[in-house]
């Protein structure tokens, strides 16, 4: 299994400010082979697609460890267990298309995100995407001795805004997630609710080109569910492409005209959402 690495293919995006004209891709892994002629074509090509995944595999080792004596005694190594996540993975989704990731547990839906984001090393196949996304999840990192308050200027900052400018945008963001006094406690004292509000206002704080949803509507009360699902909105008015994983199919109706319905690590079913959703719910 090889490292995953970023190799900019052509110009990087900052902040979104529209997509008024095409952008090569970048290649986040790419293997040696058969189709190696094809990467050229893909990031010198005008096209409008935001990710492309081709072959994509993604692969596990799980290791038991037998008690330490029994080893010493018997000679025995660690016994490694190999599990395929993600299994010859073909997807391309397109700039400002939203697109909903359904499936049981353990299907590979936040294993497909997750390599999209560059943090998951590829088995085999090639990744490739117009900007690194913005992933936004539920267990998403913050640092939990600091203030929601200090949390949000160091998101900011992360997203590559000046200081000044971070400044300036820090009390809208604060003001977003309705959390009121406890924006200034530290978000270790926050319950997982409070948490996703304080992320959720982070990352979307800017429009980014792409943006990846595991779960993270799920929580925080109606109100801020349906803020949150107003602002997807404008971030898809605004060209942004969203891929949402989610087991609440009533928002993946709402949110998604597109749905990829992933089963043992293989995508089974991908086309319009009612019809996608209509034969997983039967399944």
């Amino acid at each position: 299994m090889g490292s995953h690495r970023h190799r900019s293919l052509g110009p990087r995006l900052g902040r979104h400010r529209g997509l008024a004209h095409p952008l090569p891709l970048h290649r986040l892994r790419g293997l040696p082979g058969p189709r190696g002629h094809l990467r050229e074509r893909l990031v010198t090509a005008a096209t409008p697609t935001a990710i492309r995944c081709i072959g994509v595999e993604v692969r596990y080792t799980l290791r038991s460890y037998r008690p330490l004596l029994r080893d010493l005694l018997r000679g025995n190594a660690p016994e490694a267990t190999t599990v395929d996540a993600l299994r010859g993975v073909d997807l391309e989704v397109g700039v400002g298309e939203s697109v909903g990731v359904v499936g049981p547990n353990g299907s590979g839906k936040t294993t497909l995100l997750q390599a999209m984001t560059g943090v998951l090393p590829l088995a085999g196949g090639e990744l490739l995407v117009r900007s690194l996304p913005t992933f936004l999840g539920v267990k998403a990192a913050l640092r939990p001795r600091s203030t929601g308050r200090s949390n949000i200027r160091i998101g900011l900052l992360a997203q590559g805004l000046r200081r000044d400018e971070a400044e300036a945008m820090v009390s809208e963001v604060a003001a977003f997630t309705d959390l009121g006094s406890a924006i200034d406690r530290p978000m270790e004292t926050y319950s997982s609710g409070m948490r996703a509000r304080l992320h959720f206002a982070i990352a979307t704080a800017l429009t980014p080109d792409i943006l990846l949803v595991d779960e993270a509507l799920a929580v925080g009360d109606r109100a801020f569910r349906e803020r949150s699902a107003r602002r997807l909105d404008e971030h898809r008015a605004a060209a942004g492409t969203v891929l949402l994983v989610s087991h609440n199919l009533a928002e993946v109706r709402r949110s998604c005209g597109r749905t990829v319905w992933l089963q043992e690590g293989r995508i089974v079913a991908d086309g319009p959402t009612d019809e996608v959703l209509r034969d997983y719910e039967a399944s």
